[in-house]
């Protein structure tokens, strides 16, 4: 079952004719998967997924962390590194780009 497409589908303000539109599916496929008649092939829930920047898991409700997972290397870090790390995680997209804004703010005057 799509337990957060509805979710999602809302948050942009989109009607299910608007989201079939974009995914090439119909009005009618979008009503079935958001009431849990049928359920989308693969290719469509990492179509969904990709247009809304979450994951498939997030998509069918089997986490409920709505943020894309992205891939990471380990590396050995000292606590501080690891601690900031963790911070930097716990943040929305929007606070990570004012986090990157002042580090490049920082590194320039820096370099003067």
């Amino acid at each position: 079952m799509m337990k957060n497409l509805k979710l999602l589908r809302l948050n942009k303000k989109l009607s299910q004719q608007q989201l079939a539109d974009i995914l090439h599916t119909s009005q009618q496929s979008i009503y079935k998967y958001e009431n849990g008649i049928t359920s989308p092939n693969l290719e469509t829930l990492m179509s969904m997924a990709d247009f809304f920047d979450t994951s498939v898991d997030y998509l069918i409700g089997y986490t409920n962390i709505p943020e894309k997972i992205e891939p990471t290397l380990e590396c050995h870090l000292n606590n501080d590194e690891q601690s900031l790390i963790e911070k930097y995680r716990r943040l929305t997209p929007h606070n990570r780009e004012v986090i990157h804004i002042i580090i490049d703010e920082y590194l320039h005057l820096s370099s003067r």
